[in-house]
């Protein structure tokens, strides 16, 4: 049973997200997760603002928390496991609880080859080291080495569309999560390559040009 913040965006498990606390219900909500085990449900809402009885979340751990004067907080969350939402259980709290169950893959017919492995490795590092050049920053975290994470951390640094990002975080195949990158990620890595050059030409000559 988790404490739930439905909100329409995705966290992939493995994956960083930033988030901004303001509502006084979900500042109950993170006051109870410190106090507690750092962890809540992040899961996309429907139409009606509250997420629907079988809707795939994902498990936010609290990384990190910078309170503001006024009561609001700026967090870091990352994404731990998988849930299915069961229901919405009645609860003496100003915030949606949910009954959850695990929600892992399913075991694949034919794994992902070492070829294809080591292929989406170097695309996913190749895209988050462009990323980091054209948002200013520094790589968040390493990439690992396990297929399955690897796939949802390389899934949560994509600027795809949220029912895409939804449909992605639901697929229960390792193997068809690293086909999905494998058939879009070149072009994707190709364009933000293009991108993080201008950016540097720019940073260096104060246009984006010769």
């Amino acid at each position: 049973m988790f404490a739930l913040f439905p909100l329409p965006v995705v966290l992939f498990p493995g994956a960083l997200l930033p988030l901004h606390v303001f509502e006084p219900r979900y500042r109950a909500l993170l006051a109870d997760a410190v106090a507690g085990s750092h962890r809540f449900g992040l899961v996309v809402p429907d139409d009606g603002g509250q997420p629907a009885v079988g809707a795939i979340g994902t498990v936010a751990r609290i990384r990190a928390i910078q309170p503001l004067p006024d009561g609001r907080s700026q967090i870091v969350v990352s994404g731990e496991s998988r849930f299915r939402l069961r229901e919405i259980v009645a609860a003496d709290h100003p915030y949606l609880v949910g009954e959850t169950e695990p929600y892992e893959d399913e075991p694949d017919v034919q794994v992902p080859t070492t070829d294809e492995i080591e292929t989406l490795e170097t695309l996913g590092e190749r895209y988050a080291t462009a990323l980091a050049v054209v948002e200013d920053g520094e790589r968040a975290f390493e990439l690992s080495r396990e297929p399955g994470l690897l796939t949802f951390q390389i899934a949560g640094l994509l600027d795809w569309d949220l029912p895409t990002k939804v449909h992605f975080l639901a697929l229960r195949s390792t193997a068809g999560r690293v086909i999905r990158l494998l058939h879009g990620l070149p072009k994707l890595v190709e364009r933000i390559e293009s991108y993080a050059l201008v950016h540097q030409r720019a940073a260096s000559n104060g246009s984006g040009h010769r």
